[in-house]
């Protein structure tokens, strides 16, 4: 009754950015000792969907943030025996666990698939204050005049940045383009080099391409 359940269910998902379930995919869950969490958790954020479809902007902003804050965390290294894997949204779903780079991307991802701009939205490489490695969140700019709105794994409440004195921006970016800030706004456009490893190109064409 379970993998007719999640056949049904995942028909009537949107296909757009990403979230597709192969039979691969199907396969793989069925056999996985957490499938009826699994199953759960794309119920969940179905029902999501549904329920912040005419919501205002803020509102969605905070219920997609929650959604994904809700899944627990865990490092790469546990996870996948790696230090540093960036998860595409379906792969931190089925996992039901992960690091600030899965939580930023599938809050993303899901924003995109809500609604959003690519232009109002930015991932954003950040120190925090305390920390000694760097972290991730998603930045929301209303205008790229304005400070953006943080939606971050270590808070539950999307706040402006200039809220989260802790968060020292290192650099922002999309699919488009990338950019240092200055005063909590966006400043000078760069170019990020990735290095030998581009986890983030490797990832949109996981996404865009393979359809992981």
């Amino acid at each position: 009754m379970k993998t007719i359940t999640f056949i049904l269910l995942i028909s009537t998902l949107i296909y757009g950015h990403t979230l597709q379930f192969t039979q691969a995919d199907i396969a793989k869950i069925k056999t996985d000792p957490n499938e009826s969490a699994i199953i759960k958790r794309v119920q969940n954020y179905e029902e999501l969907e549904k329920k912040i479809k005419n919501f205002s902007t803020i509102r969605k902003l905070g219920h997609i943030n929650s959604f994904y804050n809700s899944i627990l965390p865990e490092q790469d290294k546990q996870k996948y025996g790696i230090s540093d894997y960036w998860s595409t949204r379906k792969e931190f779903l089925i996992a039901g666990r992960g690091d600030c780079e899965d939580y930023t991307i599938a809050k993303y991802f899901s924003l995109l698939e809500n609604g959003f701009s690519k232009d109002s939205l930015f991932l954003a490489v950040v120190k925090v204050k305390g920390y000694t490695t760097n972290h991730m969140v998603l930045f929301y700019f209303k205008s790229r005049d304005e400070i953006p709105y943080v939606l971050d794994n270590l808070s539950f409440k999307v706040l402006p940045l200039n809220k989260r004195p802790r968060l020292h921006v290192k650099f922002i970016f999309n699919e488009k383009e990338s950019f240092l800030m200055k005063n909590d706004k966006i400043s000078k456009k760069v170019r990020v080099n990735w290095g030998k490893d581009d986890k983030w190109n490797n990832l949109l064409k996981r996404v865009y391409v393979n359809k992981e």
